[in-house]
């Protein structure tokens, strides 16, 4: 079980790598889609932790770009994630239908 919780913790942290290092571009005009905007939020994703007020808004901020993050192979697991979903859903931000 602990070895099961470790290797989960180093996905995580490998996708979370890949969501910080790549760039989509922009979808919309009144939205950057960087998904490194959404590290303030690394801590509610990946330790269940409440998101922070800045993490709610960078979330609103990116709201136009969530669907580009889905349809990137390197960034779909991370959007997708349970955690995730329940960030989005704590600070207000509908999952995306793409």
């Amino acid at each position: 079980m602990m070895m099961m919780k470790m290797k989960n913790c180093v996905v995580c942290a490998v996708v979370l790598m890949a969501l910080v290092l790549s760039d989509v571009g922009p979808v919309a005009e009144a939205a950057t889609c960087s998904p490194t905007q959404l590290t303030p939020c690394l801590s509610a994703i990946t330790g269940g932790s409440a998101p922070s007020q800045a993490c709610c808004q960078k979330l609103k901020e990116q709201k136009p770009c969530l669907c580009s993050y889905i349809n990137n192979p390197a960034l779909k697991q991370y959007v997708n994630s349970p955690r995730a979903k329940a960030v989005l859903k704590t600070c207000g931000v509908p999952y995306p239908t793409c």
